[in-house]
């Protein structure tokens, strides 16, 4: 089937990008690298949008939180990633999580049922000297495209470190010492307050797993990644524990507002886990994202209370993610300032998270059909999430501190300094959501 917009990356952005322009009847090619034989050092699946770091996409809450406010408009632009994730969800508290097999199943069925949209199992090694091209390849770009990529940009990238979190067979969970809650006993739809299993522990043994933190063997670097540094973001928690002695109980190993009901207190410590697919036989390790190896991990990992007899369905990993600098490359459209008829989108600009790369993904999508139609394209208000994290991408942020931005109310225009501060969350979501709704009509025809 000829096509008139190639995408490179069958991930979430390249999805996202794709189903936005198969469903306004544009011909697409999706071409993605696994199913060839080939995968990238963090994906275990050929599936389209899998989700390879956390099952969650994070808090679902549209009136407090940058995040919950993004999910809200990409639902209103008819977001694939939004749709599948509703079918897949699984209980995580006032978060949105999925069980993954799921979730990929569903956009994928999705965009295969469109019959503009072809998708084809290639390793693209070069960017394209001619026609309309998304870029979506995420942070594990393969090495030859990664190369054509670095000399169109001439070498203007950065590159970080970003781990994946280990996840345990729920039926190995000592529920004798571990107990069902959320945290402040909030609640979502599905799973009402008890969607979280949480682990126990008291100072001694808090300070004992520390220190098998500390000690235990790492994944070593090979020369090549020596120099690169970790996103915020997602830190490895054994790099988490050299930062201090409660370092970790002031992350995600806090304890406040939950109570075990053994003592009616907060322990000293707690591990959460969160369910991670929809039967509920796996769940991930809150936070803990690791570099230990794999030997260690098991060995580790079952010193934390109700985790001594743990089976693990996946340990946790490494792997370096290559991003652009994306304000001094890109154009406001995400087009390659040297190369115009290449767009980019997704994580390889530079924002972070799964929802942040399915909005880069869905605008770009709306970008491409914009002009396809004639028309001009006319950018979310940047009081919106989709408007502030786009001109952070593309111009807004200092080029020369460039570095992974999760979306968050700092990207967004001040309110009115009149605004109390215990208000301003609920101010910058009410202004964002009227701002909305005078654009979709905008771009709804693009």
């Amino acid at each position: 089937m000829s096509h008139t917009v190639h995408i490179i990356g069958g991930g979430l952005a390249g999805s996202e990008a794709a189903w936005q322009l198969a469903r306004r009847g544009v011909r697409v090619r999706l071409s993605e690298m696994r199913g060839t034989g080939e995968r990238t050092p963090a994906h275990q699946t050929d599936g389209l949008a899998e989700l390879v770091c956390s099952n969650s996409f994070r808090s679902d809450d549209d009136e407090r939180n940058a995040v919950g406010l993004l999910h809200h408009e990409m639902r209103r632009c008819g977001s694939l990633v939004m749709a599948a994730a509703a079918k897949a969800q699984v209980p995580a508290g006032s978060a949105l999580a999925v069980d993954r097999d799921l979730f990929s199943a569903e956009v994928e069925a999705a965009l295969a049922a469109q019959p503009t949209l072809e998708i084809v199992r290639e390793r693209i090694d070069r960017l394209p000297d001619a026609g309309l091209t998304i870029v979506a390849t995420g942070p594990l770009t393969a090495a030859a495209l990664a190369g054509s990529i670095g000399a169109a940009t001439q070498g203007g990238s950065l590159a970080f470190f970003d781990a994946i979190a280990p996840i345990v067979y729920r039926d190995t969970i000592d529920m004798d010492i571990c107990w069902m809650a959320s945290r402040w006993g909030k609640s979502s739809a599905s799973g009402g307050d008890k969607d979280y299993v949480n682990c126990p522990m008291t100072k001694e043994q808090y300070l004992a797993f520390r220190e098998g933190l500390l000690t235990g063997e790492k994944t070593g670097f090979r020369e090549w990644e020596a120099d690169t540094p970790y996103f915020e973001g997602c830190m490895p928690i054994e790099v988490m524990a050299e930062r201090g002695e409660d370092t970790l109980r002031f992350g995600p190993m806090k304890p406040v507002g939950l109570d075990d009901p053994r003592t009616g207190r907060w322990p000293y410590a707690v591990v959460q886990l969160r369910q991670d697919n929809k039967l509920g036989t796996l769940w991930n390790m809150v936070g803990f994202q690791t570099k230990l190896r794999h030997a260690e991990q098991v060995r580790l990992f079952r010193t934390i209370p109700g985790l001594e007899n743990a089976e693990f369905a996946r340990l946790g990993g490494l792997h370096r993610n290559t991003f652009l600098n994306a304000p001094a490359l890109l154009d406001r459209q995400l087009r390659l300032k040297s190369a115009p008829h290449i767009r980019f989108a997704g994580q390889i600009t530079g924002c972070e998270g799964y929802v942040e790369s399915a909005a880069v993904g869905l605008m770009t999508g709306l970008m491409t059909a914009a002009g396809l139609a004639g028309r001009d394209w006319q950018a979310p208000p940047r009081t919106t999430a989709m408007g502030a994290l786009l001109a952070h991408i593309t111009g807004d942020a200092e080029a020369g501190l460039y570095q992974p931005m999760n979306v968050n109310f700092g990207l967004f225009p001040p309110v009115s300094p009149e605004v109390k501060k215990k208000a301003r969350k609920e101010a910058y979501t009410a202004r964002a959501k009227t701002d909305l709704e005078f654009w979709i009509p905008a771009v709804a025809g693009a």
